[in-house]
């Protein structure tokens, strides 16, 4: 099995990395921190909004279960593209929409997803998504790892992430359990 990798920023990492752990094919997600300057950035630094960084998940996937454009899919269905530096009330750079394409593939097919998502008019305004190439990847520390599961009684939780993962679960998982 051969796999790849994605790593996409979409807001608060803990939304995307409870939505991608429920996605068939993707065989590993893992909350971090990507696109700054700081080498080893701590999640400390990274709330202060100056080190360049976004919270983002790496998703290592087998590509002949789930295509990259599908792992789009979910990406541009889980946040908002279109609000340049923040997703709801979470604020800052860290918290852009944003994809490190691993390779030439993976930005040809995000530059003709997001074609196709203006041309059909899915968002009523447009995508901002910043769109780079790679970087290095740097893992969040323990507690962000897989945080919906082991926090979702938590008042962010209820309120923001469990919403997000209802409207992708009757979007995406409806007749694949």
């Amino acid at each position: 099995m051969a796999v790849e990798k994605a790593l996409l920023g979409g807001g608060c990492f803990w939304c995307l990395d409870a939505a991608y752990r429920e996605v068939r094919g993707v065989s590993a997600v893992v909350s971090g921190y990507a696109g700054g300057a700081r080498p080893n950035p701590g999640y400390e630094q990274i709330c202060s909004g100056t080190t360049g960084h976004a919270e983002v998940v790496e998703l290592t996937f087998d590509p002949a279960v789930i295509s990259f454009r599908d792992l789009l899919s979910v990406f541009f269905a889980l946040h908002d593209p279109t609000t340049l530096n923040r997703q709801g009330n979470d604020v800052g750079t860290q918290y852009r929409s944003v994809i490190f394409c691993q390779n030439d593939g993976q930005e040809n097919i995000v530059r003709e997803t997001i074609s196709a998502l203006h041309a059909a008019r899915v968002f009523s305004a447009p995508i901002v998504t910043e769109i780079s190439g790679p970087v290095p990847f740097y893992a969040a520390e323990a507690y962000h790892q897989n945080y919906f599961a082991q926090h979702s009684g938590q008042g962010y939780c209820q309120i923001v992430i469990a919403p997000k993962l209802a409207k992708f679960r009757q979007k995406f998982l409806q007749g694949h359990a």
